[in-house]
């Protein structure tokens, strides 16, 4: 197989063939096969009983100075982080050093007080209807993801800026690096250390952790770290991790150190077993439905055994948590490049752990063809765009060809669905399934997008509209950015002047859906009928304003 390798030089490789392993180290062996020594590469640690019992790297570390990527190698967890930041907020209310359901305020008093109370808990849960910071700033024009500065305190200036609350606190899951952001700053005013220390003093080294550091910013030197890369010109380029995220992300570990973070789950050696239950128990919306989150960790269960788990992404590293505590055991797979095979965390799950699960829904042949038949007529009504009522409004398209169908995102290359029922599907190479909704006459309304919780989507039917209507020059006070939207060759686009020009697709009446930084956009019109503004999204941050204005 051709291969790019360092400095972008294509070379062939013959791919060894050899018999399906039955061991579940070598069923793991086989799934990283992809990971060679001149690519970024992945680390996977198995636990049992707080020991490590599989541990081992794959790939490159560095590939400008060809280290390996090996157990021992600190690499960056991303959000993974907010289980440590969660407990420590625990940690330090049961010591009596604040109470959980304390306004913010009263340790951030230079916060915007909202018409609605949000407290620490609403932090630690992604319930206060606050704006998730760096979408934010995504949309504002910042490049965040190539390296564009974010200060420790953006998230308080972003929400300052912000007119009203996105939700009411306590009313709405919606995932929110804002929050974790804050929660590090209430560590800092509480425990009056910075939040690298405390964690360091009071979570890490108690529990034996003397591998992992919080990376407070890009340019702290980590010995022997990882370094993060994405998809390049000439094969992989090198990144930096973010800026700004500490408390939501920032965290370097090794596999052996979460071996004890993991056992420290059954033993409440640290924190005793009241903190643990109070950072593991679900928080309950307003509405009396469990949100099936803890403090920084989702709870659920997979296939008939309960799993605490999280899964992290900084701009190129990625990670996958994953503890079942009736087990007192779980696994980890941290990579830096997100292009590790999606299927990795899956074949560790179900061949250390398998043995104790129900058995999985029926896969795809080896040929690739589903194992459930499903008719190409049916296959035919589930293709379409579907507009979700959450996640920013961001519309998913569905294709049929050659008897498949195939999912693709805004701005992501399309992915395989495989037939688990008739109307069920598991994405291919991601941890997600889809649901078609079907009434009885066989026409399709909608689908559930199942990943880190179930959110609808409506099937949209196009209609002619006049795009030119929508074309004009736009502000955002709270922004303080333009954004110019024209039509280009029968396509309504969007351009600003830090990202080039994104698509917009019409879904219903006056709104579109897009990429990034922009993926959901919903036109505002006066009593007349004339466009006057929108409202811009992109699922964690949502309802912000801009009006048409004068070139």
């Amino acid at each position: 197989s051709a291969k790019a390798g360092k400095g972008g030089a294509v070379r062939v490789q013959l791919t060894r063939s050899e018999p399906v392993a039955t061991t579940p180290e070598g069923k793991v062996d086989q799934a990283a096969a992809l990971l060679y020594k001149d690519t970024p590469g992945a680390v996977v640690g198995v636990i049992k009983g707080g020991k490590l019992v599989f541990a081992k790297g794959y790939g490159s570390a560095d590939l400008s100075h060809d280290i390996p990527f090996t157990p021992e190698t600190p690499t960056n967890i991303g959000s993974s982080t907010k289980q440590f930041t969660g407990f420590a907020l625990a940690l330090l209310a049961s010591r009596g050093k604040l109470s959980l359901d304390d306004p913010v305020q009263k340790y951030i008093p230079e916060l915007k007080t909202f018409d609605k109370p949000i407290t620490v808990r609403h932090l630690l849960t992604h319930t206060t209807g606050y704006r998730e910071f760096i979408n934010t700033l995504l949309i504002e024009g910042r490049q965040v993801l190539e390296g564009d500065y974010i200060a420790p305190d953006e998230a308080i200036k972003v929400i300052n800026r912000q007119p009203t609350l996105q939700n009411e606190p306590g009313a709405e899951f919606n995932y929110n690096n804002s929050a974790f952001s804050l929660a590090s700053i209430v560590i800092e005013r509480v425990s009056g250390r910075p939040y690298a220390e405390f964690m360091r003093d009071e979570i890490f080294l108690p529990l034996g952790m003397t591998r992992t550091w919080v990376r407070a910013n890009p340019g702290q030197i980590i010995p022997n770290r990882t370094v993060g890369y994405i998809p390049g010109d000439f094969g992989f380029r090198e990144v930096r991790d973010l800026y700004g995220s500490a408390g939501a992300g920032g965290i370097y570990t090794t596999p052996g150190d979460v071996a004890k973070w993991m056992h420290n789950w059954k033993t409440a050696q640290l924190g005793g077993p009241a903190v643990v239950k109070e950072a593991t128990t679900s928080f309950v919306l307003n509405s009396g439905k469990p949100s099936g989150y803890g403090y920084g960790i989702f709870l659920d269960s997979i296939r008939g055994v309960r799993r605490w788990q999280h899964g992290g992404n900084d701009v190129a590293h990625s990670s996958a948590f994953v503890y079942y505590p009736d087990l007192d055991a779980g696994y980890v797979v941290f990579s830096n490049y997100q292009g590790v095979p999606g299927n990795l965390a899956n074949v560790v799950q179900d061949a250390f752990f398998g043995q104790y699960m129900k058995a999985a829904p029926a896969r795809a042949t080896a040929a690739g063809r589903a194992a459930v038949d499903v008719p190409t007529a049916t296959l035919q009504r589930y293709a379409g765009k579907y507009e979700m009522t959450t996640l920013g409004g961001m519309l998913l398209t569905v294709e049929q060809q050659g008897g498949q169908l195939r999912l693709e995102l805004p701005g992501q290359p399309a992915l395989p669905l495989r037939a688990t029922s008739t109307t069920s599907f598991e994405v291919v190479g991601a941890p997600a399934t889809i649901t078609f909704n079907a009434a009885a006459d066989g026409t399709v309304d909608g689908i559930t997008f199942h990943q880190d919780g179930d959110h609808p989507g409506k099937h949209v039917v196009e209609k002619p509209v006049d795009l030119a209507s929508y074309t004009g020059r736009y502000y955002s006070e709270e922004l303080e950015t333009f954004y110019d939207l024209s039509v280009e060759k029968g396509q309504l686009v969007i351009h600003h002047r830090r990202f080039g020009t994104e698509v917009l697709t019409h879904t219903t009446d006056d709104s579109f859906s897009g990429a990034l930084p922009v993926s959901s956009v919903v036109f505002k019109r006066d009593a007349q009928g004339n466009v006057t503004g929108f409202e811009a999204g992109n699922g964690r941050a949502r309802g912000i304003v801009f009006t048409k204005v004068a070139r």
